[in-house]
């Protein structure tokens, strides 16, 4: 029996590209205050940097896989030396500008009045600093108290040590196929497939199922915990979608 609904963070719960973009911009506009010499770095180099660093530190806390990414920008026009300067401008404006996706609290709120919900990340995004404060009843970060990154198995231990559950309890729900889904599966969990954009599976990807939108989980889960006889609100969460100020 399903008891347990754990959600990854970025791009399933908090709309992070729209926030690292304006981060980047911000660092880049820096750059070029400091030297004409950065005139000839564009956003997209920025952009890439990040891909360019990604795979020697894949297992890396996220901040130090940024932290590298903006030096190999900075080098870009001479400015090594600003790295903590810059690094802090870009954390200042990626945090400020983040938010959840429009969908994400009304369905938090109609999933908690049947499952215990529970948040979990590889990244930087804390609750506390995404509009998302007492919306869980546990939190797990990698890298804190040696929790590994997803899709290591530890990670997954740790959610459902978190969670106070087995495996066989709980549901993961998240963007990515390979961490959300094939690792969550392989620990023992139950995996929904968070597809905001339209892509396509690896033929090897196999979720429990599949949403769009936040909007039809409840419906989705209660058809996995087999539970068709529950109230219309759990069900079904409201479809709409109105601005969240936070």
């Amino acid at each position: 029996m399903l008891s347990t609904v754990v959600f990854d963070a970025d791009e399933t719960l908090i709309d992070l590209r729209p926030a690292v973009t304006a981060g980047l911009e911000a660092v880049l506009a820096q750059m070029r205050r400091l030297t004409p010499v950065a005139a000839g770095v564009t956003l997209a180099d920025l952009e890439s940097d990040w891909g360019a660093v990604l795979g020697d530190l894949a297992a890396a806390p996220v901040a130090e896989i940024r932290r590298a990414a903006l030096a190999r920008s900075l080098d870009r026009a001479g400015l090594r030396a600003h790295l903590d300067e810059i690094s802090a401008i870009f954390f200042a404006r990626r945090f400020a500008l983040t938010r959840p996706f429009a969908d994400t609290l009304p369905a938090l709120a109609a999933l908690r009045q049947r499952w215990t919900l529970g948040f979990a990340t590889n990244g930087n995004s804390r609750v506390e600093r995404c509009g998302l404060v007492g919306e869980f009843a546990f939190e797990v970060y990698a890298h804190c108290d040696g929790v590994p990154k997803k899709p290591a198995p530890d990670f997954y231990a740790a959610v459902c040590a978190a969670a106070g559950v087995d495996p066989a309890q709980v549901v993961h729900v998240g963007d990515n196929p390979a961490h959300d889904v094939v690792g969550a599966q392989q620990a023992g969990l139950r995996a929904v497939w968070l597809n905001r954009r339209g892509e396509r599976l690896p033929a090897d990807v196999v979720p429990e199922a599949v949403v769009t939108t936040l909007t039809e989980l409840p419906s989705v889960l209660a058809d996995l915990s087999g539970e068709a006889d529950l109230p219309p609100l759990i069900r079904r969460c409201s479809g709409e979608t109105s601005r969240v100020d936070v």
